[in-house]
């Protein structure tokens, strides 16, 4: 029935199937089994952690594993102490029915009913699509807020044994949360390295493949178990570090096994969760109390909100991409409860928790709330919200090189600036990764650099062998490749043969090749740093040459001050030349311009203008001194420029030429005055000139 399935999520509906089969059990006069902690912990949990560790999409997760921490370990103990402190508050106020709990009793039940469930998340989530970002938060919030719930739900049941609770026991209780998360990591670790150079000597038993990733995660599990650890921690670290290495080593069939067996088994036991939830809740003992369930789911929701707006206000403190206050709602909404609380509220002993069967009751309307109506009304609500959703097709290979190349980019600059960031780190774990442990873990010619010309070598030759078998060609050389082969006989191909086109599992491999083995970047060189730049030795000659160019700047300035005609561009001695011999009448002296030169040129001058330096022509008249007759016969005089000595600077060395009275002369001789209007028609050079 599609309409309901659109509307109610599966696992609400698989709820309501074990309602129903546990009223049948009931109503025939047979007991309902009721999900036991054992089978629940040991044979219906791990499939579903398995697949969620071994399909983890490790780069959303690693770019976003601080804030998925501070949800998940920060939220997660102020969920249960916010909780626990005030549902002791509500038991010390509700009468005579709720007096006897004390303090120990309600933070052991706030840590129960505070984590956020990973199979309700992974049923929910998966069915509206919502974008991976938010996906990944959530989803990874509840897988990492185990290694919280297994140490404060041991610390707390311990705790209730003992008659008094010491600072010390308080303090290692603190450390004992270290111990328990990182140790199952390790057990993770150690386990799924196991199990990636155990796949290397499977080549001529493919079919035992599949077993061997099994059989080491569930080995991880139960050790991790053994010695009170968060197995799902352990779990998703074997399954993330095997993985890329596993995958490496067996074939493409084995591959395939894994993928669609983890996910049928998983979704069995999903299934059976559920169903079990509502047969257990027909058969179970309850214990109503209208103040402790109302206030409970009450508190649950207020705690929720206000730990995700906090936390969120923090952490986009130091986020690139800030969470959208419609995100922070998604997040805060899709805190749904499920089986694990339910099963730690089983687990609990009757001779210290007399309170049991209201801690169940409440547990269970709880997780019917979470489910039902925030499961029911998330979808509707991220459609009304316009929440961005999840990208259905498959990146292209294009994008992913892009997504590469920005990769390298960033550890580049990371590199040059000596931050040692993100991509910093990643890029080393990376080079340590290729160089050593891909060698160790990776059997034959795929642990070595070039996977993608192998490949195209195995290709090659595999169309060669098709094309001998079909054509019939007889012996061909080695060295010639099927191009050739094609050109030397094509005579030999039938007309209707196409090559054949690539499957999907070929694509798969070419684009997984292409994703782990693009340009690497370029080796680490020590970074740019101020206190260790190395003394430049033509810096002292630089800054004698500024210091040069900024007095002549300034002396220019100066004399710009006391001259009120301004400078014009000093042109060459044979433009000069050009010029007055074309319109001499621009240079003739006006009525009122006595103290100006008279300058008289002979155009027909036989000195090369290489050989004169405008700096140099002094004219009559300006000196102060009567023209003699030999200047008046000779006209402008024109003094060749001596050759600087070697050594000196001709920029910025000042000659005589520099002085003030150059300066000025300079700008009397390369002032025209004011040109008359030419006349309509005029011609250019006058005649009779």
């Amino acid at each position: 029935i599609p309409s309901v399935s659109s509307i109610v999520p599966e696992s609400c509906l698989l709820i309501v199937v074990g309602l129903l089969v546990g009223g049948l059990i009931k109503g025939v006069g047979e007991k309902p089994p009721i999900l036991k902690s054992d089978i629940f912990f040991l044979f219906l949990l791990p499939p579903i952690i398995l697949d969620a560790g071994y399909f983890l999409p490790l780069r959303p997760f690693t770019e976003n594993l601080g804030t998925i921490l501070i949800f998940a370990v920060v939220g997660t103990l102020w969920n249960a102490f916010f909780l626990g402190g005030l549902m002791y508050a509500v038991c010390q106020l509700g009468g005579p029915g709720l007096n006897h709990i004390g303090l120990l009793a309600n933070l052991l039940f706030g840590s129960i009913i505070s984590a956020v469930d990973p199979v309700a998340v992974l049923a929910v989530f998966e069915e509206i699509h919502i974008n991976e970002l938010l996906h990944i938060l959530v989803f990874g919030e509840s897988l990492l807020n185990d290694a919280v719930t297994v140490v404060l739900y041991h610390l707390f049941e311990e705790f209730a044994n003992f008659e008094q609770v010491t600072i010390l026991d308080i303090i290692l209780g603190f450390l004992s949360f270290f111990v328990v998360s990182l140790g199952g990591v390790l057990v993770g670790v150690i386990y799924g390295v196991i199990a990636a150079f155990t796949s290397r000597f499977t080549s001529h038993i493919r079919v035992i493949e599949p077993l061997f990733v099994f059989l080491y995660s569930y080995m991880a599990y139960l050790s991790a178990e053994l010695f009170h650890l968060s197995g799902i921690m352990a779990l998703i670290a074997a399954g993330v570090v095997m993985r890329p290495y596993v995958e490496a080593n067996i074939s493409h069939k084995s591959h395939t096994t894994i993928k669609y067996f983890l996910k049928m088994w998983s979704s069995v036991s999903e299934t059976l969760i559920f169903i079990f939830l509502g047969v257990s809740t027909v058969a179970g003992h309850h214990y109503w109390n209208w103040t402790f369930v109302i206030s409970t789911l009450f508190f649950c929701l207020i705690a929720r909100v206000l730990g995700v707006l906090v936390l969120t206000w923090f952490i986009n403190k130091f986020r690139i991409v800030k969470l959208t206050p419609k995100d922070q709602f998604i997040i805060a909404y899709g805190g749904l409860r499920g089986a694990i609380a339910f099963s730690l509220g089983y687990l609990l002993d009757y001779k210290h928790f007399g309170m049991r069967d209201m801690f169940l009751t409440a547990i269970i309307t709880v997780i019917f709330f979470t489910v039902f109506v925030q499961g029911m009304t998330i979808r509707p609500l991220v459609d009304l919200l316009a929440v961005k959703k999840k990208q259905e097709t498959k990146r292209s290979i294009n994008e992913e090189i892009h997504t590469q190349f920005l990769d390298h980019l960033l550890t580049g600059i990371e590199d040059i600036c000596g931050h040692y960031g993100h991509h910093h780190w990643k890029d080393k774990l990376n080079r340590f990764n290729k160089k050593y442990v891909k060698k160790c873990l990776i059997a034959g010619e795929r642990s070595k650099e070039p996977q993608l010309i192998a490949f195209y070598h195995k290709m090659e030759m595999k169309q060669a062998i098709e094309l001998v078998e079909s054509g019939g060609i007889g012996k061909i050389p080695s060295a010639v490749s099927t191009v050739s082969i094609q050109n030397i006989n094509p005579q030999t191909l039938p007309l209707e043969r196409v090559l054949p086109a690539l499957s999907k599992d070929k694509e798969e491999e070419i684009r997984k090749i292409l994703r782990t083995n693009l340009q690497k970047t370029r080796q680490r060189l020590r970074s740019y740093n101020r206190h260790t730049l190395v003394a430049d030795p033509y810096e002292e000659a630089w800054n004698q040459m500024l210091l040069r160019r900024q007095k002549a700047r300034q002396l220019e300035q100066k004399m710009n001050n006391y001259l009120t005609v301004p400078a014009h561009r000093v042109d060459s001695p044979t433009m000069s030349r050009a010029r007055i011999g074309s319109d001499p009448l621009a240079y003739e002296p006006k009525e009122d311009s006595e103290n100006l030169p008279i300058i008289t040129i002979d155009p027909a001058s036989p000195q090369s203008p290489e050989s004169v330096d405008l700096m140099s022509e002094e004219p009559k008249g300006c000196s102060g001194l009567p023209p003699s007759p030999e200047e008046d016969e000779e006209g402008l005089v024109m003094r060749v420029k001596e050759p600087s000595s070697p050594g000196t600077d001709d920029v910025f060395t000042p000659g005589t030429s520099d002085s003030p009275s150059n300066q000025r002369m300079l700008r009397c001789l390369s002032d025209p005055g004011p040109r008359p209007e030419p006349e309509e028609g005029e011609p250019f050079i006058p005649k009779g000139q």
